[in-house]
């Protein structure tokens, strides 16, 4: 399977697992890509576009990351442009992570693997 096909097959409720095969908990969330095939270069939004496009990003950072997290905004650009999986992860008192779709090893049945251990992905705080 292509690397940049993994996040259209996955599906909320999927369990995670590190690349040492530990369950890390299951997919919460999943944001497709949000960069345009037709060029190598990440989709820009600023502020003169006035398709809407600029909205709509911030409608889709204001969805998807909870007011908490305490992720710096080119880090919440950068996930929504390259797609990423929200994990709830495992343990009452364990922070949830985001993986990007460039972390992720396979796909198979109702199972991600990762190439990164748990401690590598970004917290949710």
């Amino acid at each position: 399977m292509d690397t940049g096909n993994f996040l259209a097959h996955v599906h909320e409720g999927m369990k995670v697992f590190d690349r040492q095969q530990h369950e890390i908990g299951t997919v919460d969330y999943v944001k497709m890509s949000d960069d345009n095939p037709a060029t190598d270069e990440p989709e820009q939004v600023t502020a003169e576009d006035d398709d809407g496009r600029r909205d709509s990003l911030l409608n889709d950072i204001a969805e998807v990351f909870a007011p908490d997290d305490d992720l710096p905004e080119e880090i919440r650009e950068r996930l929504l442009q390259a797609g990423f999986l929200r994990v709830d992860s495992k343990g009452l008192l364990a922070a949830d992570r985001y993986v990007m779709p460039d972390q992720i090893m396979s796909v198979s049945g109702d199972a991600v693997v990762l190439k990164v251990s748990r401690d590598e992905l970004m917290k949710r705080n």
